[in-house]
């Protein structure tokens, strides 16, 4: 007779008796213990698939300490999560790689300081494994949220406090965003552009700060006119708007490095409402590449970055510091700082 749960599930005494073990034998197969003879385990496993047993999650929580579960947090309101392709491709890359591995996403989105806080409680209830996080600002508290949680966490771009205090630092994933910028901003030097303005993202923002320090060292040892400089937000509108500002401010521009793609389609929008013909009279170059940037008019030059390859190895990190306990003494995990490469189209 089978024995099943209410509901008409398997349980694990039916699996213990179509395999012929004890339910301790079970639990141990199905939790991943070790001490199962080989035989004995390809029959457990025989009798789950046949009966299509399903472990219980909360209790198999209960004997391995684990959840099966990763939250991803990103620090940005979901107006703007679900508006740039930037996210949906970087988590596209942590999904498949925990998928793989048999791990649930859970996405926490942060909007306004009550966000901040119930995303914290939510981590330090342990209701994840560990943390996987992106798009942070200076001071955002949630960092220290997670530190006091205990949990394992793999930051989506280098946090502003990497470099500082003794010790092992934060465990991240990034590209070169300032060997990108400067790529981007010599391309333009090298097409004969002399007014050379920048659009950038927040600058309490590490990927958007170096961004503009590489703008800056492709300009030495000139000094950038400050009237050049427009923060859009990285965000299409915010293109809109901080384009206009500097065609008010420096009329005479003739180029443009714009610090993400959706902020240059932004760009292109008012650069052909104020009558500027690209790359004719300004020459765009964006950062990303992403697919939209390939269909804008004209198709965007644009810096690439791998992000669906950065999600991916952001959850393989966290994965191997999750199974740190079985790694050899000595095989310390480090962050991985990706490179960029200059994308050529018709824009600049």
């Amino acid at each position: 007779m089978v024995h099943a749960a209410k509901g008409g599930r398997p349980t694990l005494e039916a699996v213990a008796a179509r395999a012929g073990v004890s339910r301790a034998t079970v639990s141990r197969v199905v939790n991943g213990g070790a001490g199962v003879r080989g035989e004995v385990r390809d029959r457990v496993r025989r009798a789950v698939a046949d009966l299509g047993y399903v472990p219980n999650s909360a209790a198999r929580s209960l004997v391995t300490r684990r959840t099966g579960a990763v939250a991803v947090v990103i620090a940005e309101p979901e107006s703007r999560v679900f508006a740039d392709p930037f996210f949906g491709r970087q988590l596209r890359g942590i999904s498949r790689e925990l998928s793989a591995a048999d791990i649930q996403l859970l996405l926490l989105l942060q909007e306004t300081r009550a966000d901040c806080d119930r995303v914290g409680r939510y981590l330090a209830a342990g209701h994840a494994d560990g943390v996987l996080m992106f798009s942070l600002h200076r001071d955002d508290p949630l960092p220290a949220m997670a530190e006091a949680s205990g949990l394992p966490t793999v930051y989506g771009g280098r946090p502003g406090w990497a470099d500082t205090g003794p010790g092992p630092g934060p465990l991240y994933v990034d590209t070169d965003n300032r060997d990108g910028a400067r790529q981007a901003v010599r391309h333009l030097r090298d097409r004969g552009r002399r007014r050379i303005a920048v659009i950038t993202g927040p600058l309490d923002q590490t990927s958007a700060q170096d961004r503009l320090d590489g703008y800056r060292d492709a300009l030495a040892p000139a000094a950038p006119d400050p009237r050049l400089i427009a923060d859009g937000g990285f965000t299409a509108q915010g293109g809109e708007r901080a384009m206009a500002g500097l065609l008010a401010a420096a009329p005479d521009l003739d180029g443009v490095f714009v610090c993400s793609d959706l902020m240059a389609s932004g760009a292109l929008r008012t650069l052909r409402a104020h009558g500027r013909r690209v790359p004719e009279d300004v020459g765009v170059v964006g950062y990303d590449d992403l697919d939209p940037a390939a269909w804008t008019d004209p198709p965007l030059t644009t810096v690439r970055q791998d992000v669906e390859e950065m999600g991916r190895l952001m959850a393989r990190l966290l994965l191997r510091r999750l199974g740190a306990d079985a790694k050899a003494p000595g095989d310390e995990l480090s962050s991985v700082v990706t490179p960029a490469r200059l994308v050529v189209r018709e824009s600049g």
